[in-house]
């Protein structure tokens, strides 16, 4: 056994709280084919996270929305997990904070570029934090990208440019909060990796979630928003649901992959989100369409093709 997959073998047999916060359901791979198979599950989740919100009323804004998911999100995790202990009992309880902190922060500069923007420019530049989460992985863990790594990178964003027919618009505030809300979600992935040492998925994602209810409650009880009928009730708790599984998903690929390569295994999500648009939402089928989807899942498959190579050298 190599010396860094020994490491990391005897780091996961003598660590009970990774034990202890790693939800059953979620599976254990080879290290190599960990990360990718959890992220593209990440991914696929999401997809349908994405499509329930689309079918959702229009009365329900982001802030309500936002406000079911993390304290629906909060509710599910003390629930399903904290029945027996303290289920806010982790490592290094300021990091986390600060995790929790940073990513309400991300989505509130998504909300506020959404808001400004046409949704197509602003998830355009959004996706550009696995180029933050590299930058932050060099400047706190030293951590270096090769040439290959980098161009994998910057062929995802040209792809999800392609795919979304990018079109730099809006005014600037806009524009700046949609970089802005990159560059927090790159610091969040980035800091996950410190968090999944010691910590498992679900208390990462139960201080996130603690922290963007704490954010989106006062919002929600100036301008409350309910199910008016049973489907949306149901599409309502599809949300919490697709939103923990997905969160949980990902937090576990982060312990087998750096920041900056779980960003880039999760921009499958925008492929998955333009054909589930294209099946049930009778979007048109592009050039652009199959020119990004094309240009992203090559780069991903690179990227992940690299990084095999490496730990077999390793």
């Amino acid at each position: 056994m190599a010396p860094q997959k020994k490491r990391l073998s005897m780091r996961i047999k003598t660590n009970p709280i990774i034990h202890l916060h790693t939800p059953h359901f979620l599976p254990r791979f080879d290290q190599a084919a960990a990360g990718p198979l959890l992220m593209l599950a990440a991914a696929l989740v999401y997809t349908l996270l994405n499509l329930l919100i689309k079918l959702l009323g229009p009365h329900f804004g982001v802030w309500q929305i936002g406000f079911y998911r993390f304290l629906g999100g909060v509710l599910v995790l003390v629930v399903v997990f904290g029945r027996h202990r303290n289920p806010y009992r982790g490592h290094n309880m300021r990091l986390l904070i600060l995790r929790g902190c940073v990513g309400a922060a991300a989505f509130l500069s998504l909300v506020t570029a959404v808001r400004l923007l046409p949704i197509s420019t602003a998830l355009v530049i959004f996706y550009c934090f696995p180029a933050f989460s590299a930058l932050f992985a060099f400047l706190i863990y030293g951590e270096r990208i090769t040439l290959p790594q980098i161009c994998c990178i910057l062929l995802v964003m040209i792809g999800i440019a392609v795919l979304f027919d990018f079109k730099l618009v809006g005014n600037l505030l806009g524009q700046t909060m949609a970089v802005v809300a990159g560059v927090f979600a790159g610091l969040t992935v980035t800091l996950i990796r410190s968090l999944r040492e010691k910590n498992g998925p679900v208390i990462i994602y139960l201080y996130f979630c603690t922290m963007g209810a704490v954010v989106t409650t006062p919002i929600f009880i100036h301008h409350p928003v309910f199910p008016a009928t049973p489907a949306e009730a149901a599409m309502i708790a599809g949300i919490i649901l697709t939103s923990v599984v997905g969160q949980l998903l990902m937090n576990q690929g982060f312990f087998y992959c750096r920041g900056w390569e779980g960003g880039v295994f999760m921009s499958s999500e925008v492929i998955f989100t333009a054909f589930v648009g294209i099946v049930f939402m009778h979007d048109p089928i592009t050039l652009r369409f199959w020119i990004g989807a094309v240009t992203i899942m090559g780069s991903v498959l690179a990227l992940n093709r690299m990084n095999a190579k490496l730990k077999k050298s390793n």
